[in-house]
């Protein structure tokens, strides 16, 4: 996982191997941004679900996210991250639709003022979690998606980006055009929501293996 605020340079061959199919796929060689699809269409699809909230939906803005991509390609620069602008691209479309259909989010302002100052910014799901139960990690893990899906959009799509995809502080910051420390405001936020109420559940167990543990913000 990565720890710091910058991002991490792909080896120089991958870069090339990257810029490459950019070139085809601009010269208009449909196979070439099929690999690109392939290559960030995990990333695309959590992204677009973190906003809003349905897998069809989602889906639905990643198709219309490569049909953007594909029509603006040629004005991509390549000295940027193609990753955070096909992010970028994702977040704006899904964001569109998200007013469109008028979704309720929680508000920003009540949300932060439900948290106890006491909660450490900490994902450690089960400390001390027996190897054998598995029925119980499963449990927990299934406990954790369902308290990230309830997080308000805005902490939501950041811990998604930052603690999922493993894009960095400046990535996400590119991509949502916020400031860094905002990024972490809020990635600190999200930790203390999905982490409240875990501790209680974890402790009868003894041994065993972190499901999450804390990254540096």
């Amino acid at each position: 996982m990565k720890t710091g605020s910058h991002p991490a340079r792909p080896p120089v061959s991958e870069q090339s191997a990257e810029a490459d199919l950019i070139a085809r796929a601009i010269a208009g060689e449909t196979a070439a941004f099929e690999r690109i699809m392939r290559r960030y269409n995990q990333k695309l699809f959590r992204t677009a679900r973190s906003i809003l909230m349905q897998d069809a939906d989602a889906e639905d803005a990643v198709q219309e996210t490569y049909l953007r991509a594909w029509r603006e390609l040629a004005s991509f620069r390549s000295d940027a991250s193609l990753s955070t602008w096909l992010v970028r691209i994702a977040i704006n479309e899904s964001l569109g639709r998200l007013r469109r259909r008028s979704a309720q989010v929680i508000p920003l302002d009540a949300a932060m003022n439900t948290i106890e100052p006491e909660v450490q910014a900490s994902l450690c799901v089960a400390d001390q979690l027996q190897p054998e139960s598995g029925a119980i990690r499963a449990q927990l893990r299934t406990l954790l998606e369902t308290r990230i899906d309830r997080l308000p959009e805005v902490f939501r799509t950041v811990f998604i980006l930052r603690m999922v995809e493993e894009m960095t502080v400046e990535e996400v910051a590119e991509s949502l055009g916020i400031q860094e420390a905002t990024v972490r405001t809020r990635l600190f936020r999200a930790a203390q929501l999905v982490a409240r109420g875990f501790g209680q559940r974890s402790r009868p167990h003894a041994g065993g293996s972190l499901l999450l543990r804390r990254r540096a913000l």
